[in-house]
């Protein structure tokens, strides 16, 4: 059996960031009055603060593509 190019395609997991109702309520603000309107600075402090806080993501790749690419010439 041969095999000329071997591929694996990541699965794709829909990640909900943690500050989408911050900015779901900044959204409907803005809508709701003015972008400089002081009503909506409670808001925007929160998105604020949701966004210092949120943990950061961390780009880690799936090394399986190199290792079937690598152990493709013994099949």
């Amino acid at each position: 059996m041969k095999i000329k190019k071997l591929k694996v395609r990541p699965r794709r997991v829909e990640q909900i960031g943690p500050c989408i109702a911050e900015m779901a309520a900044v959204l409907t603000c803005w809508s709701n009055s003015s972008v400089d309107s002081p009503a909506c600075k409670k808001s925007i402090e929160a998105l604020t603060e949701c966004m210092r806080n949120s943990p950061k993501k961390s780009n880690q790749s799936s090394t399986i593509n190199y290792h079937l690419a690598r152990l493709g010439k013994y099949l």
